[in-house]
């Protein structure tokens, strides 16, 4: 599901007259707590310089058509050896440098856009586009950059063309029609967004000052109390909310895709599923959906600070209208531990951990581990014989919510040892004498299991307490605090890296993740980012540690059912399926494309590929597993209670009777239980 919005303007007139002084302020304070506090700071210097500069350019320019590349050079040559000595002498004057360049390029681009938006596109002139991987050198020149838009412009009209029938016959039919709507609507979206950032203040200095922090690493941010309080939010499973989900229809519309019953959008009467999202407000300014930009609306809907938010909405192709909607604390159903009992010759466990969610406004006394200890009790209920904890696509959350689940499970002892910015180490031990749980285990991580979920899954997998069943990790192993920028400051904060943590044997999984025990593919686990893809993301080390502890099982009956599972998995014509798919899109999403034509014939036939990979991705036929998952006699008593959650407790079910990697977690289990 994408959600998008970016907050547009009507009128232009000279914005970018940066605050240079307070930009300057704002970035000293920032070097000062960094230097202060950060795991591991480094020199404010030429690498510093580079990689702001070069980070910067990428940022307002990632498509090569705003910049020319002599202002380029000029800029470089000025800028990018020397942003380190201007921040130090409290010189930000440079900021304001390349706004001006920037908005006399948009004002360029936007004059340009009109032009053509005025004139009529020859579609059989013959030309080529090229596109590229990765980002690439600025390139443009002044008389060039007219036809560098032509180009782009033709491309998406006909890209976007390509995408209304299967059938090339009947969009050669009716092209000129078609050409019409794409062009008037494709040229309109690139106006708006060019307004948008021509209105938009904050918006290179806030892009600074997170890209001066993720020079350090890249998890040290810059917040503003707005996107500060959405961090927040999304670390609960309770917490201010509208009460609706929306989705993204072949026209890049947005559409209310799902109402809470029990949210306000809902209780406001007017809203209704399929209803189209036009504009959001928080009563002081506007977000457009038309011309989009995920973190603005996200920012907007979940900022503690917009308790009253109105839509204008449009259905069934009406007139507008608007509706006033006051959030309300919610439960997050996406964001909820869940459990299932899934049985064949006996009964086993099934949680879901979707994050580690704290409690962190207080509106809740509960947390992902006390949630997670309260299943396991209802799954003990119904005698089950084993374990299956699921951590797929669980980005991690509260550290503190992890170490107590951990402690949930291992008997007693140390759990992880802590860095901080000093070098001393702590060893953090089981904060629970004995288990909730002492039968086998399997978890299921992927390449999406991040921080907290690789700590947790990296403590039951040394403990020999868990086996381990997915693809590997992303390889984050430190943890953040979000702090003022100075005392009392409730507008500027900083998220920093404060330590690193390690596994009781001394070893890391950072930016090489956790490994599992037994590698299953897994679609789209090539392209997933991992923590290495980062720059400024720190390598991976080892420390020695003395520490003793005492594993759970032997660790050969550990390996005997690793390796009975992975002859399964070799075998299993559905994971040897899956390696197949990800071969096409590894082919497609990563290997350098050639230069096309720019004609609906090429255009469809590039667009017909990855239509029809997208099409077999989601038409991948699972096999008629129909295994038999149900609730547990505890969770059946709730829902007789609360009749509005069987809606979603239904497709929680339904999900997992086709779900290949919990069958395979199962027969481990079973073979771990016939092999004890």
């Amino acid at each position: 599901m994408k959600k998008i919005s970016l907050v547009l303007f009507l009128t232009t007139f000279s914005l970018f007259g940066q605050n240079d002084a307070k930009t300057c302020e704002i970035l000293s304070k920032i070097n000062v707590l960094i230097q202060r506090e950060h795991i591991n700071p480094k020199p404010v210097d030429d690498s510093l310089s580079v990689f702001v500069f070069d980070s910067f350019i990428d940022q307002l320019d990632p498509s090569r058509t705003v910049f020319l590349k002599s202002e380029y050079n000029v800029l470089s040559q000025k800028y990018r050896l020397n942003i380190d000595n201007l921040i130090k002498d409290k010189d930000c004057t440079f900021l304001t440098d390349i706004a001006s360049v920037y908005e006399k390029d948009l004002l360029r681009n936007k004059n340009i856009l009109e032009k053509i938006d005025k004139e009529t596109i020859d579609y059989e002139e013959k030309d080529t586009i090229q596109f590229y991987k990765k980002a690439f050198p600025i390139y443009l020149v002044d008389n060039q950059v007219e036809k560098v838009w032509r180009k782009k412009i033709r491309y998406e009209i006909l890209d976007d063309i390509a995408q209304v029938s299967k059938k090339i016959d009947s969009i050669k039919t009716n092209f000129n029609v078609l050409a019409i709507h794409s062009k008037n609507t494709i040229i309109q979206n690139e106006l708006c967004r060019i307004n948008s950032i021509l209105q938009n203040e904050s918006l290179l200095a806030e892009s600074l000052y997170n890209l001066f922090c993720g020079y350090f690493d890249p998890h040290t941010a810059y917040f503003s109390d707005d996107s500060k309080s959405s961090f927040v939010a999304s670390l609960s499973k309770e917490h201010l909310s509208i009460g609706l989900n929306v989705s993204l229809n072949e026209k890049s519309e947005i559409i209310v895709d799902e109402l809470d019953p029990n949210g306000p959008a809902f209780l406001t009467g007017k809203i209704k599923k399929g209803d189209q999202i036009v504009s959001i407000s928080n009563l002081k300014e506007t977000l457009l959906v038309s011309c989009a930009s995920l973190e603005s609306i996200s920012n907007m809907i979940l900022s503690e600070a917009n308790k009253n938010i109105v839509l204008t909405l449009r259905r069934n192709s009406g007139k507008n209208f608007e509706v006033l909607i006051e959030k309300q604390v919610i439960k997050d159903e996406e964001n909820t531990v869940y459990s299932f009992i899934v049985e064949k010759d006996t009964k086993i466990g099934y949680i879901k951990i979707p994050s580690f969610y704290a409690d962190l406004e207080g509106y809740s006394s509960k947390g992902c581990a006390q949630d997670v200890a309260n299943e396991v009790i209802k799954l003990k209920k119904d005698n089950i014989k084993g374990l299956i904890i699921d951590l797929v696509d669980n980005g991690g959350g509260s550290m503190e919510e992890a170490i107590k689940l951990a402690g949930m499970f291992i008997d007693t002892g140390p759990i992880s040892v802590v860095i901080d910015n000093k070098k001393g180490q702590t060893t953090i031990n089981d904060p629970y004498k004995g288990m909730i749980y002492k039968d086998p285990i399997v978890l299921l991580i992927n390449g999406n299991s991040a921080s907290a979920s690789e700590f947790f899954a990296s403590v039951l997998q040394d403990y020999h307490r868990a086996l381990l069943i997915g693809s590997t990790t992303l390889g984050k192993a430190t943890m953040q605090t979000i702090v003022p920028l100075e005392e009392n400051d409730t507008k500027n904060f900083i998220k920093l890296t404060v330590n690193k943590f390690y596994r009781i044997t001394g070893e890391s999984h950072q930016s090489v993740g956790v490994f599992p025990n037994v590698q299953i593919p897994e679609i789209y686990e090539k392209i997933f980012q991992k923590e290495n893809d980062f720059p400024t993301a720190f390598k991976n080390d080892s420390i020695n540690t003395f520490i003793k502890f005492k594993p759970y099982v032997k660790n050969h009956l550990i390996q005997k059912v690793a390796e009975n599972s992975k002859l399964r998995i070799i075998n299993d014509s559905y994971f040897n399926a899956i390696k197949t798919i990800n071969r096409r899109i590894d082919d497609l999403v990563n290997q350098p494309k050639k230069a096309i034509p720019l004609t609906i014939d090429m255009v469809f036939e590039e667009q017909n590929e990855v239509s029809n990979l997208w099409a077999d991705i989601n038409s991948f036929d699972s096999g008629n597993i129909n295994l038999n998952v149900y609730n547990s006699n505890f969770n059946k008593f709730l829902l007789a209670i609360h009749p509005l959650e069987k809606s979603n407790n239904q497709f929680q079910l339904d999900a997992l009777k086709k779900n290949h990697y919990l069958n395979e977690a199962i027969t481990i289990i079973e073979d771990f239980n016939t092999l004890k």
